[in-house]
């Protein structure tokens, strides 16, 4: 009995090991650096010119995932209410936050494909009715655009911005692209984190946002870039 007993805990030891070392190795599949390189020419001139002079590049095993440039400052509102499920209510909706360029043809976070190349990404939120139910625990997400549409860095609004994103995709749904909450203690910015549950790959950053005052102050933001819905 004891040597059975024994043989039960190795094989459990054994089998946990093997998972926290998938589980690492996984972990180092993604990466976040910096990238000294300008916005693609494929964007409209006043989009370019509202957007950083270098990017975030996310790669994997795989080569490069995407690289994205964060908009140099985001007007936002200073004194914003906070409301349930809404974790960035600074932002207006059809606000440009950022471009990113895909190399490769990928799917959003509702396996919806998109081809390789530059999109706009413009902030909005989940609307609350039942046909949205479980997507994701927040409302906060990005549309992606085709660059050669989306040609003004104003912000657009809700309808104008999901019209847009349906050249994405070529059908009646937009791309979308979930928002987290970031870490709570990123080593540095910017940089990759896994959430187990969704098996959900974000990266984080930290969005320059501009108040009323003119001050600018970066808010820590979470992109899914691999993953999708639960109910897609």
């Amino acid at each position: 009995m004891k040597i059975l007993r024994s043989r039960g805990l190795f094989f459990a030891f054994f089998f946990a090991l093997c998972f926290c070392l998938t589980d690492y190795v996984s972990a180092q599949g993604y990466k976040a650096e910096a990238l000294s390189e300008a916005p693609p020419t494929e964007l409209a001139g006043p989009v370019r010119e509202a957007l950083s002079p270098t990017a975030i590049r996310v790669s994997g095993l795989g080569g490069v995932l995407c690289d994205i440039w964060l908009r140099k400052a985001v007007a936002g509102k200073g004194n914003a209410a906070q409301s349930l499920g809404v974790l960035y209510p600074q932002l207006a909706e059809g606000t440009l936050v950022a471009a990113i360029r895909f190399p490769n043809g990928v799917k959003d976070y509702c396996k919806k494909p998109i081809k390789a190349g530059v999109y706009t990404l413009r902030y909005l939120l989940l609307p609350e009715d039942g046909n949205h139910m479980g997507v994701a625990p927040q409302r906060d997400f990005v549309l992606a655009s085709p660059a050669e549409v989306d040609g003004d860095s104003a912000t657009v609004g809700m309808d104008r911005t999901i019209d847009l994103s349906r050249k994405a995709t070529g059908s009646n749904h937009p791309s979308v692209w979930s928002l987290g909450p970031p870490e709570e203690h990123p080593k540095s910015l910017p940089s990759v984190f896994h959430l187990q549950d969704g098996d959900l790959w974000f990266v984080e950053f930290g969005l320059p946002l501009q108040a009323g005052t003119g001050d600018v102050a970066l808010v820590p933001m979470a992109l899914v870039v691999v993953g999708s819905a639960p109910e897609a």
